[in-house]
């Protein structure tokens, strides 16, 4: 596949979880909740977390930005779903490295649809609208080990 058809792929891959986000809403009372916003761009992300036995039993968000943000916020909760929190931690500094340009490597780390995001490293600008709901699962997680 051509770097252009690539691209467009990526494009339609982003744009298809900002009009139609995964998780998005919030969770019962008990839910790790925690929010962040990145005042450069004015993106806000909500994230709300259950995690059980060190499992990241559900995952939902809430916010408002750009479609870089609210697409990486629904790619990351659906990608650690499921996911033990260790995985969940090596995802997110596996995406932060990747957004930094380096080739981290990824193991048997489960990427789907966050590959999507990897053009944006060619935008310095906008590396923290997709860091975001990154950041703030890793503060989240943080947050429930205190």
């Amino acid at each position: 596949m051509s770097f252009n058809n690539l691209d467009t792929l990526y494009r339609q891959v982003i744009m298809d979880h900002y009009k139609n986000p995964r998780n998005k809403g919030t969770l019962a009372d008990d839910a790790i909740t925690l929010e962040m916003n990145n005042p450069t761009c004015g993106d806000r992300i909500q994230l709300h977390f259950i995690i059980e036995d060190d499992t990241v039993i559900d995952a939902k968000f809430e916010g408002e930005g750009c479609s870089i943000s609210l697409a990486s916020a629904s790619m990351m909760t659906q990608a650690v779903k499921g996911k033990q929190v260790n995985e969940a931690l090596e995802m997110a500094q596996y995406f932060s490295q990747m957004m930094l340009g380096q080739e981290p490597e990824t193991d048997d780390l489960e990427l789907g649809d966050i590959q999507a995001l990897q053009g944006v490293q060619k935008f310095p600008a906008r590396i923290k609208c997709a860091t975001l709901a990154w950041k703030a699962m890793e503060k989240a997680i943080d947050k429930k080990n205190e």
